[in-house]
């Protein structure tokens, strides 16, 4: 049911503990009527466990509740609001970084300190900009910018003028790939010269020298054509859609993902993916491979473009997913209505696909490399997807375009006899094993899971990439008089 897919755990232990108290139980009282120990109900109320729905039956039964009263997304009063906003509060970066030990909202924390608490945390997150985002805020600003997209049917207008604008300025005529004259002659019009240099920090994807207009970036030994131009336009963008240089967390992503647009609307112009896409609708033989071909730019670019431009101009829904081996979701977009998992915000990003989607079936063919196609039926009608895996790049990811089978019909790779069936959301399809097995071997395998990058990860202090600043300043200085 959605109400638990979405359910805030921290939110239902407060909602737990509130019924459990009002109906004068203790946690061992509790434990009896529904055959679980004490630590464990303590776990689930503490919102550090999150119950199965069998589990939430019981307990609403013992309660004398309904579900939905458990499962509602409020705080059950103003008390346990100000405690959860506390605890949400101590889990930041900026609190990380003032090295004070955290305050457990206990009950002897009284209720007016407790509010000056949570107002001091809140007027010190709106004084200190980007740094204080922690990963509930980084999802609810990205599924923002995924909403806008949809919206939006995946094509931005205000940045397909901008890139009109850069191709005049560049000079390309549309015979070929967008070529390295081009991305000098753009680069100057944005008021730079473009400086390779063997010395680039690898964390930086290039470094702007504002007082005498300079663009770094890594050599062509370093960085593969493809790679810088992408790299320059991306960082060109940035001025040619005026973006903020200090921008909050909303604005921030929402100029990450229009600079990548505009990098790939000059790349691969949309006057010229129309007129291509056109001419293979007419031929039933639409690919993202040919506009990967013709523009030579990546296949991910390539499918993006393709989704950018398919609604519009052809009236094609559309969904296009980057997904790891694992199936998590790295990039997302759809507005065909693919049932691909959202998080509580709506967002896809490291939502896990589906076992029987082609995403996730491409990693387990001998042939990876090779462009899969596939139809997946669900409850939400059959889709048609092709996929594919760029050699070369690591980590691999699998790039994924599909539309509704009602469009399958305009796409090379149609007559596959690849066709799977999920049920996902629905547990029983891939996300849990037989009953037979769980009964056989439930309770006598034990995993030992590679869990470093899992715990970086969560130690990451927000979403933006470290940057050795003496590094980038020693490194401008040392070019400055080149």
């Amino acid at each position: 049911m959605d109400e638990l897919r979405s359910l805030d755990p921290l939110i239902l232990g407060r909602r737990l503990r509130h019924h459990r108290k009002a109906r004068g139980l203790t946690l061992d009282q509790l434990g009896e009527k529904v055959g679980k120990p004490a630590p464990y109900l303590s776990l689930l109320e503490n919102g550090k466990k999150e119950p199965r729905i069998n589990l939430l039956l019981e307990l609403a039964s013992a309660l004398d509740v309904e579900l939905s009263d458990l499962l509602d997304a409020t705080p059950p009063n103003r008390r346990d609001a100000l405690e959860i906003a506390l605890l949400r509060s101590q889990e930041t970066a900026l609190f990380e970084s003032l090295d004070l030990p955290t305050v457990k909202p206990t009950a002897r924390l009284d209720t007016e300190t407790l509010t000056h608490l949570v107002g001091l945390h809140e007027a010190l997150r709106e004084r200190s900009g980007l740094d204080t985002a922690g990963s509930d805020e980084v999802r609810q600003a990205n599924a923002k910018v995924a909403a806008y997209l949809m919206e939006s049917d995946g094509y931005l207008a205000n940045v397909e003028a901008a890139a009109r604008e850069a191709l005049t300025a560049s000079g390309y005529t549309g015979e070929g790939p967008f070529t390295s004259r081009n991305l000098i002659d753009l680069t100057s019009h944005a008021g730079f010269e473009i400086h390779p240099i063997e010395d680039m920090p690898s964390f930086a994807r290039s470094v702007i020298d504002l007082e005498n207009h300079r663009m770094y970036i890594a050599q062509r030994n370093e960085l593969r054509t493809r790679q810088a131009r992408k790299a320059v336009l991306q960082t060109v963008a940035g001025f040619l859609l005026d973006h903020e240089l200090e921008p909050d967390l909303d604005t921030f992503l929402m100029q990450r993902m229009e600079t990548a647009y505009l990098a790939s609307a000059v790349l691969a112009p949309e006057d010229w993916v129309v007129a291509r896409i056109a001419a293979a609708k007419g031929n039933h033989d639409i690919d993202v491979e040919d506009v990967k071909e013709f523009f030579y730019i990546s296949y991910e670019m390539a499918a993006w473009r393709t989704a950018n431009l398919l609604t519009r101009h052809f009236g094609i829904r559309s969904h296009m997913l980057v997904s790891d081996e694992m199936g998590s979701v790295v990039k997302g977009y759809a507005n065909d209505g693919a049932p691909v998992a959202r998080d509580i915000h709506g967002g896809m990003e490291t939502q896990r696909l589906c076992r029987r989607w082609g995403a996730r079936i491409t990693f387990d063919s001998s042939d990876r490399f090779d462009t899969h196609h596939q139809f997946t039926d669900t409850p939400k009608g059959t889709y048609f997807c092709t996929t594919h895996v760029e050699a070369g790049r690591e980590p691999l990811h699998a790039i994924t375009l599909g539309v509704p089978f009602a469009d399958a019909r305009w796409f090379r790779g149609r007559e596959t006899p690849n066709r799977e069936a999920s049920t996902c959301p629905d547990p029983a399809c891939c996300r849990e094993a037989p009953s037979q097995l769980t009964e056989r071997w439930g309770d006598k395998v034990v995993v030992s899971a590679r869990s470093q990058s899992r715990i970086l990860g969560l130690m990451a202090p927000d979403p933006y990439p470290t940057l050795d600043i003496p590094e980038i300043l020693a490194m401008v200085d040392a070019h400055a008089g080149d």
